[in-house]
């Protein structure tokens, strides 16, 4: 069985969003920082009355794999919202995207691996720069699509990773 759904692009349409920033090491994303900022956004939606639109995701802004990475934990919301200092009403840029499913919250590195590498083979590029920090992206996302209280096995849970594409590329 494969860990990966065949990547695919498809156009996305802006998507609100409520978030909190963090910069984090690669080494402390697994010490629960993920599921505890996911819970205080949730919360925090309640408090306003609103329900969250979709999955929750992490928005990579700035990679550095050896140093911090910049990110931000997200829930997409029908509608913009003001946010509170902490957490940013932000908005998922409209565009192409380049996108797959992985399994097993242990492949995410794989997963993407066989996006960036499927998008190498057919000359596409990713809407990014160069940052002082790491390399920068318009919209790098990780949705995660398993809901854990249904599926507490981890190496079930799927998640999609979706990366916007520069320019009009096809």
């Amino acid at each position: 069985m494969s860990i990966t759904t065949e990547p695919k692009i498809e156009y996305r349409a802006e998507r609100p969003y409520a978030g909190i920033r963090t910069q984090i090491s690669h080494q402390e994303m697994g010490s629960g920082i993920i599921p505890q900022l996911l819970d205080e956004l949730l919360a925090w939606l309640a408090e306003q009355g609103t329900q969250p639109a979709g999955p929750p995701f992490m928005r990579y802004h700035v990679i550095n794999m050896a140093d911090k990475l910049d990110i931000e934990l997200g829930w997409p919301v029908a509608a913009s919202l003001t946010g509170n200092g902490r957490i940013n009403a932000n908005v998922l840029p409209a565009g192409r995207y380049a996108s797959l499913i992985y399994t097993g919250i242990e492949n995410g590195i794989k997963g993407n691996s066989v996006l960036i590498g499927w998008a190498e083979e057919n000359g596409l590029t990713w809407d990014r720069w160069d940052d002082i920090k790491g390399d920068a992206f318009a919209s790098r996302v990780e949705f995660y699509l398993t809901d854990p209280d249904d599926e507490p096995d981890m190496s079930q849970w799927q998640t999609e990773v979706a990366i916007k594409l520069a320019g009009d590329q096809t």
